[in-house]
C-alpha cells in the first residue's frame, strides 16, 4: 500500500468524517471511476486510489494508525536506530483488550518458519448488510393510539439478475489467481525487529476471494443494486418521542451475499396544543369560573379518548388536580391505559357589568370584607 497519499482527498472528505460519510463518498467514486463504466485514461487508476483509501479510512486501526503517522502499514511506529524507540503506548490500536506483548507477537509476528497471522474474521466470509434509520414523524394522537402505515427508502439489495454473485446469468465467479480464495494476501517485511508478516485484503478480488470475469449486466459486478423498499409498518399505541424499533432484514444487503441488516424506526412524535405527556399519564389544565369553584359543578373535559364529564366540589381551590383512571395513554410495555391529570385553574372575570358588581359587593359584605369597589387597590380593581 503506497505511503504518502492523503486518502481523505482522495474521497474529498474532511479529517473528521464519520464512518457513514466515508461509505457514501466511496460508493460515489467506486462507481465514477470504475473500469466497466469510465473510459478516461486514468480512471482505473483513480479506482485503485479510491478503493485503496477506503480500505484504510473505513478501518477503525488502520485509520489511527495513518492518522498519527501518515501511513497504515502495520510497522508505522516502530522506532529505527538509536533515536527511534518505542514504548507500550505506540500499541494502543492494536490486539485485544489487554495490549499485552503476547497479543501484539501473537498478531505480528508467527513461529519459527515466519508464519502470519490467523484472522478471526475471514474477509471472503459473508458479510451482514449496513442497518440503516428512518424518522417517522406522528402526530400527537398517532402516538398515543399507535398506526398502520407504509413507509418507502432507497437501500442497496440484492441483484434479483445473479442472485448477489455478480456474474453474469450463465457463468458464475473463479477462485481468485492472487489470493487463492483466502480474501487476503501476506506480506512479509524486514525491521530493526525482525521479518514481520502481514495480511493485506486481496488487491485482486477485494477480499471476496472470487474472481468475476464476466460480470453481471445489471449490477456491474457488485452483486447489489439500489432499490426504492417499501415495508409496512404497524406503529405500537404508546410510543414517545424519541424512541425506535427495529425491523429485521430491512436494511441493506450483505456483502458476498450476505444477510440482510437492520432497519431502525425512530419516532418523533409532535406535542400536543391541548394536553402533556409524561409515559402514560396525560395532563391537562382546565380553566372553570369562580362560580363553578365556589357552588361545584360538573363540567365537561377534554380527553384523548373523547370528552367526559367531572364533579367539581364546591369550594374547590385553584390548582387542585384531579385524576381521570385510564384516560391517559396506552402503556407500551404493559396492561391498559395510564390516568389523566386535571388541573383546574380558576379564571377571573375581568369586566363586570353592574348586577355583577352588587352581587360581589354583597358576598364581599357578608363575608365581612371591608372593600370600596372602586379607586386603586381595592379588591375589585382586579375584575375591572
Amino acid at each position: 500500500m503506497a505511503e504518502n497519499k492523503d486518502y481523505y482527498e482522495i474521497l474529498g472528505v474532511s479529517k473528521d468524517a464519520s464512518a457513514d460519510e466515508i461509505k457514501k463518498a466511496y460508493r460515489k467514486l467506486s462507481k465514477k471511476y470504475h473500469p466497466d463504466l469510465n473510459k478516461a485514461p486514468d480512471a482505473e487508476q483513480k479506482f485503485k486510489d479510491v478503493n485503496e483509501a477506503y480500505e484504510v479510512l473505513s478501518d477503525d486501526q488502520k485509520r489511527a494508525r495513518y492518522d498519527q503517522y501518515g501511513s497504515a502499514d502495520e510497522n508505522a511506529g516502530f522506532g529505527g536506530g538509536s533515536g527511534g524507540g518505542f514504548n507500550s503506548s505506540d500499541f494502543g490500536g492494536f490486539g485485544g483488550s489487554s495490549g499485552g506483548f503476547d497479543d501484539i507477537f501473537s498478531q505480528f509476528f508467527g513461529g519459527g518458519n515466519g508464519g502470519g497471522r490467523t484472522r478471526s474474521a475471514q474477509p471472503n466470509q459473508p458479510q451482514t448488510g449496513e442497518d440503516l434509520q428512518y424518522q417517522m414523524d406522528l402526530t400527537f394522537e398517532e402516538g398515543v393510539f399507535g398506526k398502520k402505515t407504509t413507509i418507502k427508502y432507497n437501500r442497496e439489495a440484492t441483484c434479483d439478475t445473479c442472485n448477489g454473485t455478480g456474474a453474469k446469468p450463465g457463468t458464475s465467479p473463479k477462485t481468485c489467481s492472487k489470493c487463492h480464495g483466502a480474501g487476503y494476501i501476506q506480506v512479509t517485511q524486514n525491521t530493526p525487529l525482525g521479518r514481520m508478516v502481514s495480511q493485506q485484503v486481496c488487491d485482486v478480488c477485494h477480499g471476496t476471494g472470487k474472481e468475476i470475469k464476466e460480470k453481471c449486466p445489471t449490477c456491474q459486478g457488485s452483486g447489489r443494486v439500489n432499490e426504492r423498499h417499501e415495508v409496512k409498518v404497524t406503529v405500537p399505541a404508546g410510543v414517545e418521542d424519541g424512541q425506535q424499533m427495529r425491523l429485521q432484514g430491512q436494511g441493506e444487503a450483505g456483502s458476498n451475499q450476505g444477510g440482510y441488516g437492520d432497519l431502525f424506526i425512530i419516532f418523533r412524535v409532535a406535542p400536543s396544543k391541548v394536553f402533556k405527556r409524561d409515559g402514560a399519564e396525560i395532563y391537562l389544565d382546565q380553566p372553570i369560573t369562580f362560580v363553578q369553584a365556589a357552588l361545584g359543578d360538573e363540567i365537561k373535559v377534554k380527553t384523548v379518548h373523547g370528552d367526559v364529564k367531572m364533579k367539581v366540589p364546591a369550594g374547590t381551590q385553584t390548582g387542585t388536580t384531579f385524576r381521570l383512571r385510564g384516560k391517559g395513554a396506552p402503556r407500551l410495555r404493559g396492561n391498559g391505559n395510564g390516568d389523566q391529570q386535571v388541573t383546574v385553574i380558576i379564571k377571573t372575570p375581568k369586566n363586570l357589568n353592574h348586577e355583577q358588581r352588587e352581587a360581589m359587593q354583597s358576598f364581599a359584605k357578608a363575608s365581612g370584607e371591608q372593600v370600596s369597589g372602586s379607586g386603586k387597590g381595592g379588591f375589585f380593581d382586579k375584575f375591572k
